[in-house]
């Protein structure tokens, strides 16, 4: 009955939804770009300079197209970097071999970063912050892999090298990269996702017994599993307070597995029967992180079908909701199921996702969406980009502000100018103070200029000008247009006309 009444109400709040045409002007709409196993970028290890650019430069252009504003970098998924570091060995996954560099060489996040400013993307960086080895059978590890050098900082669990969440070692060096990367690079976000303590192997046990008796930090022995949370809440908080001193403009986000703890063994838990869950298995204890402000996004993965018996995206989506805290909610969301042989009929059309998308617009609390993952935007799995752009996302939208960071305030554009020429329309400005991107809005001449409506947005870019085909469309006769920056924490400045 109870599910037979949760599908009543879907049904509902998403006719509801298509009926209101409900296109939000603000909405986080990202999508995450994965190297590890060169799961979307590169596209294999040991490509040309030239090639991997290339490849950038395709994901960027459709993340663009897709109508989504937001990139989340992959730069360190297993103690490497996809960026020059004194303090982890390039990535394998880059090069082909662990510690070498690029050759020509360039800076892949530099290069992302300057990528994603030209189209007015955000940039969130994703560190995993204990993985070390994903395989120990396959991997290329450099001479310089801290696992080389403290070598008693690291357990093995399965196939694969942790750093020890047990040690102080650990959270001192994770906050020594995270520092280092937010001193040499103008990002908008840090980002972690659900890999905390790795996910349990039947009949093995973590190997973090000598960590515990080493520092025990007052815990007894019977309560082992607190202490495993407390080490996770306290790499947390020296990260929260890391960033805050470099950059406080920077959010923290945090996107973990669905399921925080399942009512049958907490009644604040959701409505599901997972078979693992944040809080006792992964010994992360989100709620925790939101209530004390140490994280300033969280994004769960809900990569479930609206109706799954064991997890239902509909009663996860609003129970994160009722349990936000304060803090900006994104939902994850899985372009990678969508496939015509998908063992869920529901995964058998792309119309799954644009459900999803359309009831977290009817749900408060809940600012937009993370997809996983981008390669789903080369392959366009059963006309997904058509079923978007026709439907939740026929309109851009700009990434939310975010309260829980130190705000920027942003500047007019400067010295507009607008050359109608040759059958086109040039418009050109100069960035004011703070200015990160510019939104350029049309109306239709005798309107007035609302810049609340996304309907009105023409362009998000990050450069100084733009050339437009006149059309029926764009007829400077018929239509004018505006200009606003963004900041670099997605404050608008005042419009500028041109």
């Amino acid at each position: 009955m109870i599910r037979k009444t949760t599908l009543i109400i879907v049904a509902l709040l998403v006719s509801l939804a298509l009926s209101a045409r409900n296109y939000p002007k603000r909405e986080m709409r990202a999508v995450w770009i994965a190297t590890v196993a060169n799961i979307d970028w590169p596209s294999k290890p040991g490509l040309s300079v030239n090639m991997q650019k290339e490849e950038m430069i395709e994901l960027l252009d459709l993340t663009r197209e897709y109508h989504l504003n937001t990139v989340i970098f992959q730069v360190r998924p297993a103690t490497d970097a996809f960026f020059p570091s004194d303090m982890e060995p390039w990535s394998q996954w880059l090069t082909g071999e662990q510690g070498k560099a690029p050759d020509p060489f360039y800076d892949p996040l530099q290069f992302a970063i300057d990528e994603c400013r030209k189209r007015g993307l955000e940039l969130h960086l994703w560190l995993n912050p204990y993985r070390a080895v994903v395989d120990t059978a396959k991997a290329s590890i450099a001479e310089n892999h801290p696992i080389n050098q403290h070598p008693e900082w690291f357990v093995t669990y399965g196939k694969a090298r942790y750093f020890n969440p047990g040690l102080p070692e650990t959270r001192n060096h994770v906050a020594a990269v995270v520092a280092d990367l937010l001193r040499r690079y103008d990002v908008d976000a840090l980002h972690f996702d659900d890999y905390f303590y790795p996910y349990r192997i039947a009949g093995q046990e973590f190997p973090d017994q000598d960590a515990f008796e080493k520092y025990p930090r007052g815990f007894s022995p019977d309560q082992k599993e607190d202490w495993r949370r407390d080490n996770v809440d306290l790499i947390i908080k020296q990260l929260h307070d890391t960033i805050k001193a470099v950059r406080p403009t920077v959010a923290f986000g945090i996107s973990p597995f669905g399921v925080w703890r399942n009512q049958s063994d907490d009644p604040r838990g959701s409505a599901t029967k997972a078979g693992q869950t944040n809080y006792d298995d992964l010994y992360a204890n989100i709620l925790r992180w939101q209530q004390e402000g140490w994280i300033d996004y969280v994004t769960p993965q809900l990569y479930w079908h609206i109706g799954k018996e064991v997890a239902d995206y509909a009663i996860l989506a609003d129970w994160w909701s009722k349990n936000a805290l304060g803090c900006r909610l994104y939902i994850g969301q899985a372009f990678y199921r969508i496939n015509r042989k998908a063992k869920d009929r529901q995964w058998r059309s792309s119309r799954q996702i644009i459900k999803q998308i359309q009831l977290n617009r009817t749900i408060p609390n809940i600012d937009g969406s993370m997809f996983f993952s981008a390669k789903s935007l080369r392959s366009n799995p059963l006309k997904l980009k058509d079923k978007l752009l026709r439907g939740p996302f026929r309109y851009e939208a700009l990434p939310p502000v975010n309260q829980r960071v130190q705000q920027i305030t942003s500047g007019v554009p400067q010295n507009t100018q607008m050359e109608v020429k040759d059958n086109t329309i040039h418009l050109s400005w100069n960035p004011g103070r703070n200015n990160r991107a510019f939104v350029i809005y049309k109306f239709k001449k005798g309107k007035p200029a609302n810049t609340e409506n996304p309907e009105n947005i023409f362009l998000i870019t990050g450069e100084h000008e733009c050339t437009i085909k006149i059309s029926r469309e764009t007829n400077p006769d018929k239509y004018y247009f505006v200009i606003l920056a963004l900041s670099p924490t997605n404050m608008e400045s005042v419009p500028q006309f041109f």
